[in-house]
């Protein structure tokens, strides 16, 4: 018989792990409990709106949602934050963006979650690089750097897949940098958008 779970005692468990989102095995090892009661218990608990399933094995309580940016790594692993979303972060567009991007070695995907749109874009593998943990709002998250964001959205705009942004604004970046990033790619078109700019 499974055993049934406490919402209070269960709540302040989570809540003392400081984990944003979980998984069904996450809540086995916090609570050292069956998978049958963890899967009573999520059932349960998503019906009553205290537990929010954000997708298949991935949940967060309805008390303590996860950030945009905490849910886009999360979402879809590997992946990390860029193009426009981290475009219009580093103020390189002015407009603003309402589709978490990221990118990830996986096959392309979306998801609508928590009201709100997020995106991730296949690269090559040699390509999934230059990014690092940034601080946001007192939580950590994987975003690409400046140069990492432009190389990425450019790829994806000579891939047509992006619509060019003539407000681009790429000043104070690194070109050598960006070249470098750029190799990893191995991609003409991509060469050809960033001669433009630098022309």
């Amino acid at each position: 018989m499974a055993k049934i779970l406490n919402w209070i005692e269960v709540e302040k468990k989570v809540m003392d792990t400081e984990l944003a989102l979980f998984s069904p095995v996450d809540l086995k090892h916090i609570l050292g409990v069956s998978e049958i009661s963890i899967r009573f218990f999520l059932t349960r608990y998503v019906k009553k709106g205290a537990v929010v399933k954000l997708r298949n094995s991935l949940y967060a309580l309805k008390s303590r949602l996860p950030s945009e940016w905490e849910t886009a790594n999360a979402l879809y692993r590997p992946s990390y934050i860029s193009l426009t979303f981290a475009l219009a972060y580093y103020h390189m567009i002015p407009e603003a963006v309402y589709a978490v991007t990221s990118v990830t070695t996986q096959p392309t995907a979306r998801f609508q979650t928590l009201g709100k749109e997020f995106r991730y874009h296949k690269i090559k593998i040699p390509a999934f690089t230059g990014y690092l943990p940034e601080k946001i709002g007192g939580k950590t998250a994987l975003i690409a750097d400046r140069e990492k964001a432009l190389v990425d959205y450019l790829y994806f705009v000579s891939r047509k897949t992006y619509e060019f942004n003539g407000r681009l604004d790429v000043s104070g970046l690194h070109k050598r940098k960006i070249l470098r990033y750029a190799e990893l790619f191995n991609n003409k078109g991509l060469n050809r958008l960033i001669e433009e700019i630098y022309a």
